[in-house]
């Protein structure tokens, strides 16, 4: 079976399964049985590997284990595993070890200092396994983001963004997230993205008053390396007019968009795969097909 054709490029291993996470704060015991139904359904293509900190990997691994119901005839294949470090560095070498009966598909690594974080990597990390570095908020303004984004485009990883949280305070407005967005877009370095990006448009919460980037205005930013037409992006509430400027990409936009923004962890995979049908921009097929 191939879902290439039913998943455009532009959203293809776009979504980090963080339902482990606030807030979906699903038990690690239902999300592996749960991932395994994404990673088997018509829309797997569009799912990146079940995320998951570092303090959680027992959970996991004992979860792994638990049969599913046609585990003798057809033995579940291991779990690509994401690991999140919110403890930095110190974290990295025992996660590491606890991660060997998954597939690392990524770590992300928490720290306040970029260089140090880079050289723990650099020591530790398998060559074969990409990561990303977060930084918190305060250290990302003014000369501080150049200083950042430079340590980590003289490294092979990834930055990290944090766009949303469980307070208002957690989810930067348009002009912060476009800094850094421009700021790697200038200097060719990819990033991911995590928190508040499960709806497709920018919008405002209606239980909690939050401001949330939609994932849409974000991927039509990434190509933007002016920070005043990129806040512009980001700001756009018209699903419509998102959905128009999506469907007007070149193959080479598309190209550019996703080597900049390549993931971003959501709680729920099935909202932001719901908006992008509900904006025709994602026509599901679940009838498999002969690949070609």
């Amino acid at each position: 079976m191939s879902t290439a054709a039913v998943i455009p490029p532009l959203f293809q291993g776009l979504f980090d399964d963080a339902a482990v996470f606030p807030p979906g704060n699903l038990p690690v015991a239902d999300a592996v049985p749960a991932h395994r139904a994404h990673r088997a359904a018509w829309y797997a293509d569009a799912v990146g590997p079940l995320l998951c900190g570092a303090g959680r990997l027992d959970e996991l691994a004992a979860a792994a284990r638990r049969p599913g119901p046609a585990a003798a005839q057809d033995p579940a294949p291991a779990l690509r595993v994401g690991l999140v470090l919110p403890g930095g560095s110190p974290e990295l070498g025992p996660a590491l070890a606890a991660a060997a009966p998954f597939e690392v598909a990524g770590v992300e690594l928490a720290t306040r200092d970029a260089r140090e974080a880079v050289a723990a990597l650099d020591l530790l990390l398998p060559a074969d396994v990409p990561a990303a570095v977060e930084l918190p908020r305060e250290l990302l303004r003014g000369d501080g983001l150049d200083e950042v984004l430079d340590v980590l485009l003289d490294s092979p990883y990834r930055a990290k963004f944090r766009t949303g949280g469980v307070v208002a305070g957690a989810f930067p407005d348009e002009r912060e997230l476009a800094g850094l967005l421009t700021g790697c877009a200038r200097r060719g370095l990819p990033y991911k993205c995590t928190a508040g990006l499960h709806h497709a448009v920018r919008h405002t919460d209606a239980a909690t008053g939050f401001e949330h980037h939609g994932f849409l205005n974000v991927l039509l930013a990434a190509q933007e390396t002016d920070p005043a037409a990129a806040a512009e992006v980001l700001a756009e509430r018209d699903g419509e007019a998102l959905a128009k400027a999506v469907r007007a990409l070149t193959d080479r936009q598309t190209t550019v968009i996703r080597n900049s923004f390549t993931a971003f962890g959501t709680c729920s995979i099935a909202e932001p795969l719901d908006d992008l049908a509900a904006l025709g921009l994602l026509s599901p097929d679940p009838t498999p097909q002969e690949d070609r």
